[in-house]
């Protein structure tokens, strides 16, 4: 594993991205990223590319430099793709990445297949964020770099709860905490605060849900009449999936929600061995074994079933 250091030598432009509907690991390891290199390599140009990100990490350092036009074309020395599994999840900054001089990718999903020139590929880090622990020196990382690294890793072990979670996550945990963060007031404002309108969908959800495959699986959708209902955006239901799936008995939780095109975005999580990676890569997504998503073309009854039919293969 290359130091990032090292990576950056020589280095006149360096393009960022992570994938499409950033979420905490996305938008921790981007701006972690950023940070470093606008902290230790301020001769660099650096641009990060991502879509418009949740309001609770807008606390974040140069978050307010993240650009969400990339209708210029640009040729940059480097392009880093972070936490993103294939060259389609970085939507329409994709163009950047192909074009790019020489690219690398941090990512820890089990369906990464290895896209860029250089690869830092873990499926056992808990988080992209880890991985960018590992890629810089400990003494490099600023209040600000932790705060980054921080949010990431406490979004994709949730608080360090997840079967993802190592004693060297625990331990980088530890020594970002010790860089003089707010770690409570990261966890309770960013991880466990929703909005009013936030807690009344996922009541709907909840609500919404059902038991199938002799309840080993519980499953939600929400459409966007309702999601409209409640004023609320895909970005509002981080935690739903969550919710379904801490119902005991449940091996798998299914939660779909509908898209402007009438598609439904479907994530998954799992509480078994069921390998969740595997059933989004039948539908051309990917993920974790036990977190994992994809996108499914209506109508909705017959997504449902598809879904179903490839879960009880996998039981």
């Amino acid at each position: 594993m290359k130091h990032l250091d090292e990576i950056l030598q020589n280095v006149k432009t360096v393009g960022i991205s992570g994938h499409v509907r950033p979420d905490g690991d996305c938008v921790g390891s981007t701006l972690g990223v950023l940070n470093y290199i606008k902290t230790y390599f301020p001769q660099i140009e650096v641009s990060l590319y991502l879509d418009p990100i949740p309001n609770i990490f807008k606390f974040l350092r140069y978050s307010d430099h993240i650009n969400s036009d990339r209708s210029e074309n640009r040729i940059f020395d480097l392009y880093i793709a972070l936490d993103c599994g294939d060259l389609g999840r970085l939507g329409d900054s994709a163009k950047y990445f192909e074009a790019a001089k020489k690219t690398l990718c941090v990512d820890h999903h089990v369906s990464n297949q290895s896209f860029a020139d250089e690869n830092v590929i873990d499926p056992n880090a808990s988080s992209t964020c880890e991985l960018v622990c590992r890629l810089i020196d400990e003494d490099k990382i600023t209040k600000e770099i932790a705060e980054c690294l921080y949010t990431g890793m406490v979004h994709d072990t949730g608080v360090f709860q997840y079967t993802c979670t190592s004693r060297e996550t625990m331990d980088l945990g530890g020594m970002l905490m010790q860089k003089g963060i707010d770690f409570t007031k990261i966890v309770d404002e960013t991880f466990y605060q929703k909005t009013f309108n936030q807690n009344k969908i996922l009541g709907k959800a909840l609500l919404n849900s059902k038991l199938y495959l002799d309840g080993q699986v519980n499953l939600s959708v929400i459409s966007l009449e309702e999601m409209a209902q409640f004023d609320c955006e895909p970005k509002h239901l981080d935690g739903i999936v969550q919710q379904l799936r801490v119902t005991k008995g449940v091996r798998v939780a299914v939660f779909l929600y509908e898209n402007e095109d009438h598609t439904y975005k479907v994530s998954t999580r799992a509480n078994d061995d069921t390998d969740l990676a595997a059933l989004a890569m039948t539908f051309n997504g990917g993920g974790h074994k036990k977190a994992a998503g994809f996108t499914i073309q209506g109508p909705l009854e017959e997504a449902i079933h598809l879904i179903l039919g490839e879960l009880e293969k996998n039981f």
